[in-house]
């Protein structure tokens, strides 16, 4: 729902019997209602500006042309003439070493507290015009970066200035840049368009967060003046809020829709958006603890606290239906823990037109400040004023002031009022709170799983098959004997040599049946065994000119004997490829046997290369009775006494011995 707050306070001036305590009502929203510890107040007393809570626990503060600083107590520590009046409505920011910065008229003075009680000025112009020189437009605001050693100014219409600590110009940033071909920053069309926010620094990430009048948002490097990222939240409203989070993360509260929304400092995406209750003014920012909760009141009278996740927390738990916190909270010196100002209102009534809610009180009756931690829900202090802290503050140096409940809010802050929190330095408070950004992954879509799984195994087979691929092509075509040839007439030779040789095993099969189940003739064998050199002949191509891998140039030749012949007798030899070795000899009759033909007996055996021990016996007896020689035999390496005995039987009878040669090949298989 739209809201749009507007609280008004009818001015009625009258002191109170019961509270020590007159009230100066504003007609606006702008501002809570004012203070002076002094009874009635007083026309002549001064405004306090915005304040500033020290590294070393003191509150800075201007009023008219001068700055102080208080101690906790609310006693002046020292005062620094300015001879400029202060801009009451913007709080000094703290310098380098430290020094302090703030806005007086149309410049920026720079104030150095060791300078005082000596010869040199403490107060020196920074930033702003010469005497003669031109009167620039409005500083807007004002922040300094100690990782960049620089100082940030926003001047109206001009742009943003970044300068060195010592006064040098660094660079300049407007909010339309021209870079690429690309118009960034300001909607085209658009001339009145220029930065209305304060600089605000991220330190964590040394981001520079500025907001202009079109309701766009930048984000700039401290050291250059570079966008990272513009978001557009016109949709929303052109008047926003801009909280560094220090922790990943940027917030950005708008009032009239009363929400807030966190930002990714790196992208400028939206990460999450909350909706609270009624805002009081666009001044009352939220705050951001080291645990990273945002911390931020509303006029329902209660504080909206979310975690960096957007989880809330409501404080506290039960409230007056007149109460409102309208005053931004501040953090402690542990930066755990929050301090914050509720107010009960006489007469606070509320009321919706159309998409606005109204609300409405007459006067403040009392304030209760209360300190707690959001990321713990615990409540460890809470008080009233006026009341035990209000009789303290009536008897220092504040009593020439007029005070407002966020002047009030940071004296109590600041004097640690029921905080059992041990406090930390800047430099650890710090460190905590940019602890809390996460680091950036990637983010990657897996999808299935199981289709995935198929898909690796699927290309792991196609990178299998590819290698092996590549590899032999490698070794086909380093064959020396290829290099100029066609590869199709290669492939069909190879294919021929193939074919042939297949039909050489089937013709060595059937004679090699036919031989062992019959007696051959000599034409037979013969033919028997220029087949079997004709098949060898081709196996050799296959392996090595025609061969489809490595060239096999070892053990390719088959145990294959070729025809022995002594004139008498003519012996045949085969291995097949089952280990089979078969042996032929054939004894040719003489030409006084008659009309006896050559006769034929053949031996077969077949060894196996797990033989029984009874078979090794006999091969052991064969060894015993037939001398055995290495290497291929001939006719004439035979033993002589085997012919001799041979002789002397009758010469048209024939004979089956083992043969040497057959012993020799059947042990080797």
């Amino acid at each position: 729902m739209r809201f749009q707050i507007v609280l008004l306070f009818h001015l009625l001036l009258q002191s109170a019997s019961t509270v020590s305590l007159s009230v100066q009502f504003q007609n606006n929203s702008v501002n809570p209602p004012s203070f002076s510890v002094q009874g009635k107040a007083r026309k002549t007393a001064s405004r306090l500006s915005s304040p500033l809570i020290g590294y070393d626990g003191r509150v800075y503060a201007c009023s008219e042309t001068n700055l102080f600083a208080f101690e906790s107590n609310g006693s002046v520590f020292w005062t620094v003439p300015l001879n400029y009046t202060c801009n009451v409505g913007l709080a000094p920011i703290h310098g380098e070493r430290g020094k302090i910065y703030l806005i007086a008229e149309d410049k920026v003075i720079k104030v150095n507290p060791s300078n005082i009680g000596t010869n040199e000025s403490a107060a020196e112009i920074f930033f702003g015009p010469e005497p003669g020189q031109e009167v620039p437009n409005e500083i807007i605001g004002l922040s300094a970066s100690m990782s960049s050693l620089s100082v940030f100014i926003n001047v109206r219409h001009r742009g943003l200035f970044a300068y060195g600590l010592d006064g040098q110009l660094r660079w300049t940033a407007g909010p339309v840049l021209h870079q690429f071909g690309y118009h960034q920053g300001c909607k085209q069309n658009v001339r009145d368009c220029y930065f209305t926010s304060i600089p605000v620094i991220d330190r964590c990430e040394a981001n520079i967060y500025m907001s202009n009048t079109e309701g766009e948002m930048y984000a700039l490097s401290a050291r250059s003046p570079q966008f990272k990222w513009i978001q557009d939240f016109s949709s929303l409203d052109k008047v926003f809020t801009i909280t560094p989070g220090n922790n990943g993360r940027v917030y950005v509260t708008i009032p009239v829709r009363a929400i807030v929304l966190a930002l990714d400092v790196t992208t400028g995406n939206i990460l999450w958006q909350m909706n609270t209750g009624p805002l009081s003014t666009t001044g009352c920012a939220p705050v951001v603890d080291s645990n990273g909760w945002i911390s931020i009141g509303s006029l329902d009278g209660h504080l909206y606290s979310f975690s960096p996740t957007g989880n809330l927390k409501k404080f506290p738990r039960a409230t007056e239906l007149n109460s409102v916190v309208q005053v931004s909270p501040l953090l402690d010196c542990s930066g755990y823990g929050v301090y914050i100002s509720e107010t009960e209102m006489e007469g606070k009534t509320s009321h919706i037109v159309g998409e606005y809610t109204y609300i409405s009180a007459l006067k403040p009756r009392n304030v209760v400040f209360t300190m707690l931690t959001p990321s713990t829900g615990s409540i460890y202090w809470s008080e009233s004023y006026p009341g035990k802290f209000s009789s303290l503050l009536s008897g220092t140096d504040l009593h020439n002031f007029v005070l407002d409940e966020s002047v009030l809010l940071a004296f109590i802050t600041a004097s640690k009022i029921g905080n059992p929190l041990p406090c930390r330095t800047t430099y650890h408070k710090l460190a905590a709170s940019c602890s809390e950004a996460r680091p950036k992954f990637l983010s990657i879509y897996t999808g299935d799983e199981r289709a995935i799984l198929l898909f690796l195994l699927f290309e792991s087979a196609v990178l299998v098959l590819l290698a092996a691929l590549v590899r032999f092509c490698c070794i086909f075509w380093s064959k020396k004997k290829l290099h100029g040839q066609d590869l199709g007439k290669f492939l069909e030779k190879r294919h021929s040599l193939r074919l042939q040789k297949k039909a050489f095993d089937r013709t060595i099969t059937e004679l090699e049946k036919k031989a062992a189940e019959e007696a051959s003739t000599n034409e037979v064998l013969e033919k028997l065994g220029d087949l079997v050199q004709e098949r060898e002949g081709l196996q050799r191509k296959l392996s090595t000119t025609y061969s489809l891998g490595r060239d096999a140039l070892t053990g390719l030749q088959r145990k294959t004997l070729l025809p022995v012949y002594d004139g008498k007798t003519r012996s045949y030899s085969f291995q097949g490829a089952t280990k089979e070795s078969v042996t032929i000899f054939h004894t040719v009759s003489d030409a006084s046997s008659g009309g006896s033909d050559s006769d034929t007996e053949i031996s077969w055996h077949s060894f196996e290369e797990k033989e029984s021990a009874a078979e090794a016996k006999a091969k052991a007896k064969a060894k015993a009775k037939a001398p055995i020689t290495d290497g291929s035999f001939s006719d004439d390496e035979i033993s002589e006494q085997d012919y001799e005995g041979s002789s002397s039987e009758p010469a048209s009878s024939s004979r089956s011995s083992m043969s040497p040669l057959h012993m020799l090949h059947g042990e080797s298989t």
